[in-house]
């Protein structure tokens, strides 16, 4: 069966309109193609999966309620209502369709296999009672199906990023203006909107304005963000994340707004750098998300063939410390705890608490990614098993060796106040510098006493580095030349 159904235009009067991960109104390509259909009517089905994500973490629940409430807001101020439902999805979607005599259901397609297959069910249901059902692209700046179809090589996604990458930026992401007519509620349409309390905890919100945020960061820190990026104390980085993840403003808005700040003609030449590099990031997230759309049958093992028999572990004697933030490396375990605190964790400091997993314990990137997933606001699952792959060396990357992050030289490179490391590892507040980049030195002069290792202080590292690091290359080098062989 097709994904997308034919968008010929339709002569119903009303279009359900169903909101997932695309919780706004501004350019927003579902509603755009909803508002071809109709009058639409608005709706939100909390159904059981859905739910169970939102359940895993607290801090992700808080953001989803908040922005339900701010788009419900959004709505009401058009005289309208978000119609909030509760139940299994195909049968309460079929019967808000029955109730306004909706011809046609629209929504936004997901990128992970469950919420896919999920939505397919729905279109089939639809279908066989004679309702049009419409799924579109609205996550990606540019729609996996528009890469795909201008490949010389055929229609079919990209596994290499260099060569998405160069049609990526060939094309030309669409804006939809288009403001769709509403229809008018009636009475006791809708249920109560979701509260974290249903999710299992109350946490406060961490919620700031995405259209702010965009405008703070397009206009001072994407202008160094080719080297602020990487450095974890200072704010470098958009902090768009959870509302891209969420929808709560649109991955094309951010790049147009990118690519004008970049053809501004009186920017320095290294700002104008720092804008591309933050451009060739969002084409990195639509990269993951077309992996998703295209290889969804290799969702939960290696997209490279030779590492789904790779003998990662599943338990580490020190995967309890990983988690709590305790391994005795300070920049993984400021990462850590940073994300046990907020729900978030620096993009450059993620590659390193991930690589040092994988790597250094030697534990299955899944098991970190479910990890994360309980700690995370980001709702992308999608991404998440992409970057996941691409550190653990599995996925789309094709380099001949994996990438292992040394997690003291990182914390030299790009921390070498300990800034970050003190700011999250209170413990450490007044350790010198010299033994907060290199505790294996510090922990060799017997001579000193050290706060770093003192009791049931900052702990000792749970493993060598530089041995753990060698002994994973001989067993991937062994593996590589044993699948070869076969």
């Amino acid at each position: 069966m097709s994904r997308l159904t034919s968008n010929r235009s339709s002569t119903t009067s009303r279009v359900l309109y169903l909101f997932t991960r695309d919780l706004r109104l501004e350019d927003h390509a579902g509603l755009t193609e909803a508002a071809r259909h109709g009058e639409v009517v608005p709706a939100l089905v909390l159904a059981a999966q859905g739910r169970k994500r939102l359940a895993r973490s607290p801090k992700r629940a808080a953001f989803f309620c908040e922005a339900v409430r701010v788009l419900a807001d959004e709505i009401a101020a058009r005289r309208s209502l978000l119609h909030v439902r509760r139940g299994p999805l195909e049968s309460t979607a079929l019967r808000l369709a029955r109730e306004y005599g909706a011809q046609t259901v629209v929504w936004s397609w997901a990128y992970d296999a469950a919420t896919v297959e999920e939505q397919r069910a729905l279109q089939s249901a639809l279908e066989e009672e004679g309702i049009r059902a419409v799924g579109v692209h609205d996550a990606p700046c540019v729609a996996p199906d528009e890469t795909a179809a201008s490949r010389a090589a055929g229609g079919t996604g990209y596994r290499a990023f260099a060569a998405y990458y160069a049609n990526w930026c060939r094309s030309t992401p669409p804006s939809y203006r288009r403001h769709p007519s509403f229809a008018a509620p009636r009475v006791a349409a809708s249920e109560s909107l979701p509260l974290p309390q249903e999710f299992g905890s109350a946490p406060e919100a961490r919620w700031e304005n995405p259209a702010q945020l965009l405008e703070r960061f397009i206009e001072s820190g994407a202008l160094q963000y080719a080297t602020m990026c990487h450095v974890p104390g200072v704010a470098g980085t958009s902090r768009l994340g959870a509302h891209l993840s969420f929808g709560t403003i649109s991955a094309r808005m951010v790049l147009a707004r990118a690519l004008e700040r970049a053809n501004d003609a009186f920017l320095l030449t290294e700002e104008r750098l720092s804008l591309r590099a933050f451009i060739r990031a969002l084409a990195q997230r639509d990269f993951f998300l077309q992996l998703a759309w295209f290889f969804e049958e290799r969702v939960d093992e290696p997209l490279q063939a030779h590492m789904r028999t790779f003998p990662f572990a599943h338990s580490h004697r020190a995967l309890d410390a990983w988690r709590c933030g305790r391994t005795g490396y300070p920049l993984v375990d400021a990462g850590m705890r940073e994300l046990r605190e907020t729900g978030w964790m620096h993009p450059q400091v993620r590659l390193v608490a991930a690589s040092f997993l994988c790597f250094d314990l030697g534990v299955d990137w899944r098991v970190g990614r479910d990890a994360w997933e309980q700690q995370l606001i980001e709702d992308d699952p999608a991404l998440a098993t992409g970057n996941w792959q691409w550190v653990a060396g599995v996925g789309a990357d094709l380099a001949q060796y994996p990438r292992i992050y040394n997690p003291l030289r990182q914390a030299r490179r790009f921390d070498p106040a300990g800034t970050y490391v003190r700011r999250w590892i209170p413990e450490l507040a007044t350790t010198p510098d010299a033994d907060l980049l290199d505790p294996f030195s510090a922990r060799r002069r017997t001579q000193l006493v050290l706060p770093l290792f003192d009791g049931d202080a900052y702990p000792a590292p749970v493993v060598d580095h530089e041995q753990a690091a060698r002994a994973f290359l001989r067993r991937y080098t062994q593996h590589a030349r044993g699948e070869a062989s076969v």
